[in-house]
């Protein structure tokens, strides 16, 4: 006899809700923040300095530029292109919005592509979209599996446009035996409080092209010719110029203070996130109402998301009705992400509409994304899979 869901009555397989990611924070994270805040810096310090030469080592890029989002790095990349009004982006139906949305603010318009079974942006589906108008395509790691960097490098270089990585999920994502953000024009990262590494908020920006990061970092801070530390102190000088129209992204030290501690810990998180990772390999391999993404030859995935597609065919009711009775049980599923093109947003101001992305419609219709992240005990984990077993054996045909 099945066992009566949550969602109808039954006893949930945990009595406390398990969200589907947490950040891990440990008594350095708590000192770290207790040193910046006793030190008197509290934005523009040395901390910054600190993180971004650990960063730029981290991911083998030449230049680590701290901002204080995912959105400012995507921002001030797309805008050293340069990329302006007129201009075209090539970008995944299957992303966040900020990865179109900092496109926009440079003026330029976001050109959505398709995506492969692998949730990813593949080199065949961004050439269908490229114009005389487009100056750079996009490239979201979704979920922290690497997209095939190899072609479309090929074809950004064949086409002379930039190549932007949005590195939001890829922290530790390894491509060809090498961290993807130490290869193409930029990649932007995200520090946010769900990410690898959690600073609450912020984001960097990594290149290998000194020009890029010199630009990054003078338009972060209002295109200040000196920043505030060069200007404090007995022999210091008032004096600077401001040579463009530049924003606030700076990056505040505590928040710098976090990442760095965090990545101190980042191999270790790592790790029991991929031993989770292929806990749940384990369990689902056999299930056939999941289908599972694999990862490829030579790819090691950021596993900052854990997502399977349902093999709606085998099962009586959607991936709405599954998500649902899985919340119910007290597991904290999600989805990533509700295609661009049914955003409002884009289909009011770029006219696209359902329909036009076939591909990334059908996954959206079938992924779900467990709880993944590096606190969890075996016991959480043993808790998504007996849900999960639960919940489809009860709506299986």
């Amino acid at each position: 006899m099945k066992e009566k869901l949550a969602l109808d009555g039954g006893v949930p397989v945990r009595k406390e809700f398990l969200p589907y990611s947490r950040p891990v924070l440990t008594p350095e994270e708590e000192a770290a923040a207790l040193d910046v805040l006793k030190s008197g810096w509290l934005t523009t310090g040395p901390t910054i300095g600190r993180f971004e030469e650990a960063f730029s080592r981290a991911t083998g890029a030449a230049h680590a530029v701290a901002v204080s989002s995912c959105t400012a790095a995507l921002h001030l990349a797309y805008a050293a292109v340069p990329t302006t009004a007129g201009d075209e982006v090539v970008v995944p139906a299957l992303t966040f919005a900020a990865t179109a949305a900092a496109a926009v603010m440079t003026g330029a318009r976001p050109v959505i592509a398709d995506v492969g079974d692998d949730l990813n942006l593949s080199a065949v589906e961004a050439e269908r979209r490229l114009t005389p108008r487009t100056r750079a395509i996009a490239v979201v790691h979704m979920g922290g599996l690497p997209a095939d960097l190899d072609g479309l490098e090929t074809l950004a270089a064949a086409r002379n446009v930039a190549l932007v990585q949005d590195c939001a999920h890829a922290v530790g994502t390894r491509y060809d035996d090498r961290p993807v953000g130490g290869r193409g024009f930029a990649a932007c990262y995200s520090f946010h409080a769900v990410k690898q590494i959690s600073a609450g908020e912020g984001g960097t920006l990594t290149t290998d092209r000194e020009t890029v990061a010199a630009r990054a970092r003078l338009m972060r801070s209002h295109f200040q010719t000196t920043s505030a530390g060069t200007r404090h102190g007995r022999q210091a000088s008032y004096r600077y110029d401001i040579v463009g129209a530049g924003y606030n992204y700076r990056l505040p030290e505590i928040n710098a203070a976090l990442a760095l501690s965090q990545l101190g810990h980042l191999a270790a998180d790592d790790a029991r996130r991929q031993e989770l990772a292929a806990y749940y390999d384990r369990a689902f391999a056999a299930r056939g109402e999941l289908e599972l993404i694999p990862v490829p030859p030579g790819a090691r995935h950021g596993r900052h998301l854990y997502i399977v597609k349902l093999r709606l065919d085998t099962l009586k009711e959607s991936r709405d009705e599954v998500f649902r009775a899985l919340r119910a049980e007290n597991i904290g599923v999600n989805v990533h992400y509700i295609p661009l093109h049914y955003h409002t947003y884009y289909r009011e101001t770029f006219g696209y509409r359902p329909g036009d992305f076939p591909n990334a419609e059908r996954l959206f219709e079938r992924i779900i994304s467990l709880p993944l992240f590096a606190a969890m005990t075996e016991g959480d984990a043993a808790d998504v899979v007996a849900a999960v077993n639960k919940v489809l054996d009860h709506y299986k045909r």
